[in-house]
């Protein structure tokens, strides 16, 4: 490739020297014209090659011959940009793209992306992206939960109560305004969710401690408080739905299998509840 740029650049350059060579070259009288002219074509290549290498960009032209690398981002999300102009009904392209603006640190492109995003996007697959939307949202304000932030992720929640950015923003949000309640049950929903071996875990773990003024949680404890919960009021999909989760991230599959059982057996008569227990036991690998 770097043979080829040179190629091109020798023809353009001979092309230009030409031209400067020729009013001499066309000059009969001229003594020595053709050592003139070649004196000005050498200058002119010269000039030209070395003010190239001087205050050109050499890398930027190879790129733009060769496309941009696994590793430049910018390169990557200016060609995604591109292609999104050509097919701006396509939802993943806007996710993409509004992922490659934040990975760049611009929130406010990313926001503007997504919101594109969610205008071409089924009404039923738009929980990550109202997310995306609100976490971008929320990126742009230094951390503080806008009022448009927070109905984007209470969008995200409606259509998927387990989405872990709306979980942990919407907490963030009442318990900055002083709803401790309301941001414990949140948090606490999440961190039975979440893996302990991940970072996350141990922010809510903090932040729980600190908004209750106890100790560290104990997860244990509050998994068997819902499973409590969940013989009084067996009817409670979403509480099921959690209970199977937290057994699974727990890493004790049998109990999560109990827990997909006894789902079953207390939504037996609600058909679409029993495809979403079956939908998660698949996720979570349980019979």
């Amino acid at each position: 490739m770097a043979v080829l740029l040179i190629a091109i650049f020798l023809i353009l350059a001979s092309i230009a020297a030409g031209f400067a060579a020729w009013p001499v070259l066309r000059e009969k009288r001229a003594r020595g014209r053709m050592v003139l002219a070649a004196a000005i074509a050498a200058l002119v290549v010269g000039i030209g090659f070395g003010t190239y290498l001087q205050l050109g960009a050499p890398a930027l032209a190879l790129r733009s011959l060769s496309g941009p690398t696994g590793d430049d981002v910018r390169g990557l999300v200016a060609v995604l940009a591109q292609r999104i102009r050509l097919n701006p009904n396509d939802p993943r392209g806007w996710i993409l793209l509004g992922r490659g603006y934040l990975t760049l640190n611009d929130p406010s492109d990313a926001a503007a992306a997504f919101r594109r995003g969610l205008a071409v996007t089924p009404p039923a697959q738009r929980a990550p992206l109202f997310s995306a939307y609100g976490e971008s949202l929320t990126y742009e304000a230094q951390g503080a939960v806008s009022s448009e932030a927070e109905a984007a992720f209470a969008q995200a929640l409606k259509l998927d109560p387990h989405d872990a950015g709306a979980l942990y923003y919407l907490g963030q949000a009442f318990a900055a305004r002083g709803d401790r309640k309301n941001a414990l049950i949140l948090w606490n929903n999440l961190l039975t969710e979440t893996p302990a071996n991940s970072s996350l875990h141990n922010v809510l773990v903090d932040r729980i401690a600190m908004l209750s003024g106890q100790t560290a949680p104990d997860i244990n404890a509050m998994v068997a408080g819902l499973a409590a919960r969940l013989k009084a009021n067996p009817d409670d999909r979403q509480g099921w739905l959690r209970l199977i989760r937290a057994y699974s991230v727990l890493g004790d599959k049998a109990k999560a299998s109990d827990a997909v059982a006894s789902a079953r057996t207390a939504l037996k008569s609600d058909s679409n509840a029993l495809k979403t227990i079956d939908a998660e036991a698949t996720r979570d690998g349980l019979k």
